[in-house]
């Protein structure tokens, strides 16, 4: 099958690859859709930390966000899920330690993140493989983007339980990317009055579109506090930022990462008696975010700006526009396309 390949820092390839075989406890999925995400940009560039601290190595094969149906089972799995529509969980535990007898899979310390961590072949491939008991079934009426947009939405659906909203109340999203506008879209149906800051106009031109108000960050002051705020930005200063603009005995939720690292003054927290959670993974949303989609109440599709094949992905990796791309910030993958 063809597949794409990280060789090194900066280079990708698409080649010939073996199909993967189910053994026992696995599947075989046929690839609809995947996203390239900025996590796949880190590891393309070399400055993902789980590159640094040995937990990845080259050669990896990527992709993290995927639609597919099963087309192959393994020993012990499931007949039902044979020609199933489904999405997968990221994280992969080890499924012996406390953390994963507890449900806390995420965050096991063996765990493996398929294309992200450890030697799990990634969806940017015609098949995946993987352990059934990571399957989500997803309905046939789902769009192929909404599906491959599960994973995101898993996260941002994630932050905003971690906000604790209640109807009505003012949330702050800091960065209007995938994660940034799907969380906007969560907290909106959730009853919250939203607004996105982010210093890129064309991105904000889509916060409207998924029930929120968008605003530059220049234009933010602790006066216009808010009950909660969702740092879903890349940059170094947005946690002490997001800080600085949640109300006295409100909610910071970080689910973005910064390429280098953020300094937070706990003084800040203290004084403000702020609740400060961070983010890992969609393995707790993945189900929420169907349900949303599926029910019509959140639409992600507008967040997909091109359609490639795994041809495009270098340029993209690279940082390249696909000719023709619309606004939104998700570039997607169809691994049957050529050319």
């Amino acid at each position: 099958m063809r597949a794409l390949l990280m060789t090194a820092p900066g280079r990708a390839e698409v080649g010939e690859v073996p199909a993967p075989r189910a053994h026992g406890g696995e599947v075989v999925v046929e690839v609809e859709r995947a996203g390239v995400c900025g996590t796949d940009v880190e590891l393309f560039h070399g400055s993902l930390a789980y590159i640094a601290d040995g937990a990845t190595r080259y050669p990896i094969r990527p992709g993290h966000e995927w639609c597919g149906r099963v087309r192959a089972l393994g020993a012990g799995v499931d007949r039902g899920w044979l020609g199933r529509r489904v999405v997968g969980d990221t994280m992969l535990g080890c499924g012996r330690c406390a953390r994963c007898r507890a449900g806390r899979h995420h965050v096991c310390a063996d765990r493996t993140e398929i294309g992200v961590r450890g030697d799990q072949p990634g969806a940017l491939a015609e098949r995946l493989a993987l352990p059934a008991s990571a399957l989500h079934p997803i309905p046939e009426e789902l769009t192929p983007a909404a599906g491959a947009l599960v994973e995101p939405g898993g996260g941002a659906l994630r932050a905003v339980r971690a906000a604790h909203l209640e109807g009505g109340e003012r949330v702050l999203v800091l960065g209007a990317g995938t994660i940034g506008l799907l969380a906007a879209a969560f907290a909106a149906v959730h009853g919250a009055s939203v607004v996105v800051a982010d210093p890129r106009p064309e991105a904000l031109a889509l916060a409207a579109r998924f029930g929120a108000e968008g605003v530059d960050p220049a234009d933010l002051t602790e006066e216009s506090a808010f009950r909660a705020v969702i740092d879903a930005s890349t940059g170094a200063p947005s946690p002490a930022a997001a800080v600085r603009l949640a109300e006295p005995a409100g909610h910071v939720v970080l689910i973005g990462l910064a390429a280098t690292p953020s300094t937070l003054d706990s003084r800040d927290l203290v004084y403000k008696d702020l609740r400060v959670t961070a983010v890992l993974g969609a393995s707790s949303g993945l189900e929420g975010a169907i349900a949303w989609y599926t029910a019509g109440e959140v639409v992600p599709d507008p967040l997909v700006a091109a359609v490639v094949g795994l041809d495009g992905v270098p340029a993209v990796l690279a940082g390249e526009r696909p000719a023709g791309a619309g606004p939104g910030p998700k570039v997607h993958v169809d691994p049957h396309r050529r050319a």
